[in-house]
């Protein structure tokens, strides 16, 4: 045994020993164990309850490799099933539907298509309202599905429509504040045309002349002063089987030859010009009696 090992020995032996030593408990015990087991269930329930909503979440939403919902990413875009709504802008090139349904855009209040160039600025504009559509652009062509051809188009300066036929369906026919220029103007079968200015005079003009023909029916023109007939250059040739002129005025006329004419009804009559161009009828005699009762161009 060495001197260190002694000195240790004896002085061991030396110290006083205690009876009950007090001994420490090492770990977590009483209230501090249950609050940290009652922490660790809560997270897991809370971890449990997460996994369960995003799997819900997930399975309500219909997310796939390929979108979520009715939204489904392709290779040639993007394709909506059912109904979608847009809270902000939305960009795209090219929107249309599938081959068997409609395309549907649907608003509380207006549908606006805008048109901008690249330098953002405004180009066209196309609005759909609850009272009234508007377009506003430099030129509005409506063309056929069939052929392309354009059947309505407007600009700045002019108006076309190409369509075969233009129909008027307004009780009031169609208005028109100017000239109207057109090569043809013919009412439906079975039906009359009918030409009025209510207030003002009614003016046809052509440079080789005006043709008015009615294969079945009569050609009426009504005035209520004046109705002129004026060709500068050539005649007015009127050509039927008989020709009336109703209402004319006649002239007085007595020949001394034959004391019973008055007796006599008169049926035949002479056809007389004033020198203003009036028309009246005279009396017919053996000779002219135009100049006998030549009153009515007086009074004319």
């Amino acid at each position: 045994m060495t001197r260190e090992q002694y000195i240790l020995a004896t002085q061991q032996n030396n110290l006083p020993r205690t009876e009950n030593p007090q001994l420490y408990p090492v770990g977590i015990y009483g209230w501090r164990k249950r609050c940290l087991y009652f922490f660790v269930l809560l997270l897991l329930v809370t971890m449990i309850v997460n996994l369960a909503m995003t799997i819900w979440i997930l399975k309500v939403m219909n997310f796939t490799v390929d979108g979520m919902g009715n939204l489904r990413v392709t290779k040639k875009g993007i394709r909506l099933e059912g109904i979608s709504e847009f809270l902000l802008p939305l960009y795209v090139k090219e929107i249309h539907s599938r081959k068997d349904s409609a395309l549907v855009l649907q608003s509380d209040r207006n549908v606006t298509v805008n048109a901008r160039n690249h330098m953002g600025q405004l180009t066209g504009q196309l609005t759909v309202g609850a009272d009234a559509v508007e377009a506003q652009c430099k030129r509005f062509e409506v063309s056929s599905s069939e052929d392309g051809r354009v059947l309505f188009s407007a600009d700045e300066e002019e108006i076309v429509i190409g369509a075969d036929r233009l129909k008027v369906t307004g009780t009031e026919g169609a208005v028109f504040e100017h000239s109207v220029e057109t090569p043809h103007i013919r009412a439906e079968p079975s039906q009359d045309l009918k030409l009025e200015s209510p207030t003002r005079s009614l003016i046809m003009e052509a440079p080789r002349g005006i043709q008015v023909s009615a294969a079945v029916g009569d050609i009426k023109a009504t005035c209520r002063k004046e109705l002129h007939l004026q060709s500068t250059d050539g005649e007015i040739f009127l050509n039927a089987n008989s020709i009336r002129l109703g209402n004319l005025p006649v002239g007085s006329f007595s020949s001394p030859s034959s004391p019973s004419s008055s007796t006599t009804r008169q049926t035949i009559y002479e056809l007389c010009v004033c020198p203003n161009g009036k028309l009246y009828l005279s009396p017919a005699g053996v000779g002219s009696t135009c100049q006998s009762s030549s009153n009515i161009c007086l009074w004319s």
